[in-house]
């Protein structure tokens, strides 16, 4: 359920980052095995990205370090401790590290955006500390956008002007589940927030040429905004539904939004009163893809727990691992859909697929191991796949 490991393609490098730390490269286009180069990166390599000539990673670790590398030989050309601004870790314990939760390049202009938090808690006391940065390509920081939130995604526009923020835990100051930044300047365009009552609020962003589509924590729909953040439409995903004595939810987690469809990826279920349930709300972990409109398109069931959505051309890629009721194996592994006509044949995993990254050529993606705990059985091993979009 929370991030360690990451993978990336560039034209001609397959990139995994791994838990040990160690980041590696592969040549797409040769049979051996062997890496082109192997470096160590500070803390857990969990979110990576590329510019035209250098790869960019975040890291899950003590301080928090944003990197940049060069391609061809993993030489290492400037690095940012994400701690400087949001503080170091308050006690030990994964949770309690500065996490670089996204990134973003913007290749065309040579740029970096990023957004670091860092959680704590003493009791009943919980804060979030959170900094969007905006770098050039030689590491130096343009602007920067704290709040007292808790960022879950960020994208950026298909003409570089714009950043949205999403914020899924909003209990201080900051009170908005979307914020759209200036990607010049770091001032805020705009906000949306679903206002809904508690702390939960956006799940997931992605623009479409001028829109941006919203997946919500706070109501758990699914929107589409305007360029000034006005409301087109919205759809109800995975919305508080009776079943028995009890009332069920499931977060939409993530969506993705291109070329004027829209697909939302919903997660696990819970029950309002207890958030444990042994009963399924009947839109958990479902994939629904709709037009430009809001009309329905397809749906699918994800038969298990989605780790992320990406997009290549016409396909639609999940990584899922298994419900973690039922907990049932056979539902790990990569899920493939065709964005016009749905589900297409999987690649099953023994283990957990918990990353992937694809393009027009691959699809690539990390299998990490599963022990679940009412078994001694290890199912899986920690291993990349390369997958042709042909297959």
């Amino acid at each position: 359920m929370w991030t360690r490991s990451s993978v990336h393609l560039t034209a001609d490098l397959v990139l995994a980052g791994q838990w040990d730390g160690r980041l590696t490269a592969f040549d797409r286009d040769c049979d051996s095995l062997d890496p082109r180069w192997e470096i160590t990166h500070p803390g857990h390599p969990v979110t990576l990205g590329s510019l035209e000539d250098e790869l960019v990673v975040g890291s899950r670790g003590e301080v928090g370090t944003i990197a940049a590398y060069d391609l061809a030989t993993g030489e290492r050309r400037w690095a940012y401790e994400t701690a400087t601004d949001i503080g170091p870790p308050a006690k030990d314990g994964i949770f309690a590290l500065p996490y670089v939760v996204a990134l973003e390049t913007d290749p065309d202009r040579g740029a970096v955006y990023a957004v670091a938090r860092r959680y704590e808690r003493d009791g009943a006391d919980r804060r979030w500390h959170s900094t969007v940065f905006a770098f050039d390509a030689d590491g130096r920081v343009r602007w920067r956008y704290e709040t007292d939130a808790s960022p879950i995604s960020i994208d950026v526009n298909e003409a570089g002007d714009r950043l949205a923020v999403g914020y899924n835990r909003c209990m201080g100051s900051h009170d908005v589940g979307l914020v759209v930044l200036d990607t010049g300047s770091g001032e805020t365009r705009w906000d949306w927030d679903p206002g809904t009552d508690g702390d939960r609020r956006v799940g997931d962003v992605s623009f479409d040429g001028p829109h941006l589509a919203v997946a919500s924590h706070g109501d758990k729909r699914g929107y589409l905004l305007g360029p000034g953040g006005e409301e087109r439409w919205r759809l109800d995903l995975a919305v508080e539904t009776e079943l028995g004595d009890e009332t069920l939810y499931a977060y939409p987690n993530h969506v993705s939004a291109i070329d004027d469809r829209i697909t939302f990826a919903t997660g696990n279920t819970y029950a309002k009163e207890s958030r444990d349930t042994d009963s399924l709300h009947p839109n958990e972990h479902q994939l629904t893809v709709v037009d430009a409109a809001g009309d329905p398109l397809w749906n699918a069931s994800l038969d298990g727990f989605a780790h992320e959505l990406t997009t290549a051309d016409d396909t639609l890629v999940v990584p899922c691992a298994q419900h973690f009721r039922t907990r049932d194996s056979a539902a790990h592994g990569v899920r493939r859909f065709d964005a016009e006509n749905g589900p297409i044949e999987g690649v099953p995993t023994d283990g957990i697929a918990t990353a992937v990254a694809a393009d027009e050529r691959t699809i690539a993606a990390v299998e990490e191991p599963v022990a679940y705990h009412d078994e001694t059985q290890v199912r899986g091993e920690y291993a990349l796949h390369t997958i042709p979009l042909d297959r």
